[in-house]
């Protein structure tokens, strides 16, 4: 009886006992899993704050992308404007009327001639010559108000308009002293607006139509760049060569030389 009654005493003991360390397990397990879920909330944080980063900076090279962006463009119509204005001042020296002339002196009036003499075939007239009417020259001024009209549309970018505008001029005044530079402006329409193949049919009938014009050389140089951007290598070559060649002193050539290089450089 003694004996029984000890032994449970010492079960109770051995329980008691085990009791705080399975609670110190389960305690220490608990810990664990905090830590653990301290780390990963830790770790997810360091990963936000460096997408958080990331985003900022994509979005300051975006804007900087859009300020250099408009920059350029800026620059381009500046560069345009200069051109433009340019190219004016050129044709209004080249269209300046010349100084007139004092005639000389009348020579004393001549005898009237006598009647012609009669047909040598009994009631018929001799036929008399008629001289064709000359067609009104066009008043120089309304000739270049037309052009400088086509231009200022040019000038404020509404391409389509203004290779319209050119277009009418060219079909109103084919021979005047502006002929050659409208076709070119009209080619260059096409050519701002990516239409490279109306812009190369337009470039050529400056070469064509208008051999003597200043506007030749720069026409030859955008056929060039036409045929850069088609990827005809070989014929974006020739031009940009034929430049150089035949106006070696120009401004054309030394951009077709640019050209060139970057040819070159990119295994063209």
């Amino acid at each position: 009886m003694g004996r029984g009654l000890r032994g449970s005493w010492l079960l109770v003991l051995a329980l008691l006992a085990a009791a705080p360390a399975q609670a110190r397990e389960a305690d220490l397990e608990q810990r664990v899993q905090r830590l653990e879920r301290l780390l990963q909330s830790r770790g997810l944080i360091e990963m936000l704050t460096q997408l958080e980063q990331l985003q900022r900076e994509v979005q300051s090279l975006r804007g900087e992308v859009e300020m250099q962006g408009h920059e350029l463009e800026q620059l381009k119509a500046r560069q345009r404007d200069l051109y433009v204005d340019i190219d004016r001042r050129l044709q209004r020296l080249e269209a300046a009327p010349a100084q007139p002339v004092t005639p000389p002196a009348a020579a004393p009036a001549l005898p009237a001639p006598p009647p012609a003499a009669a047909s040598a075939v009994p009631g018929t007239a001799p036929a008399a010559a008629s001289p064709a009417t000359p067609a009104p020259a066009a008043d120089p001024e309304q000739v270049r108000q037309a052009y400088e009209q086509a231009l200022n549309i040019l000038r404020e970018g509404r391409y389509a308009q203004a290779g319209k505008a050119y277009r009418r001029f060219l079909a109103a005044y084919p021979d005047s002293a502006y002929a050659g530079n409208a076709q070119y402006w009209l080619a260059e329409t096409y050519y701002v607006s990516r239409q490279f193949d109306k812009a190369l049919a337009e470039f050529e009938k400056v070469v064509k139509q208008y051999p003597a014009s200043s506007k030749v050389p720069d026409a030859l140089l955008k056929m060039g760049f036409i045929q850069y951007e088609l990827k005809q290598w070989d014929a974006a070559r020739r031009l940009l060569e034929q430049v150089q060649k035949d106006y070696p002193r120009s401004t054309a050539a030394r951009l077709a030389g640019e050209r060139l290089a970057r040819m070159r450089r990119e295994g063209h």
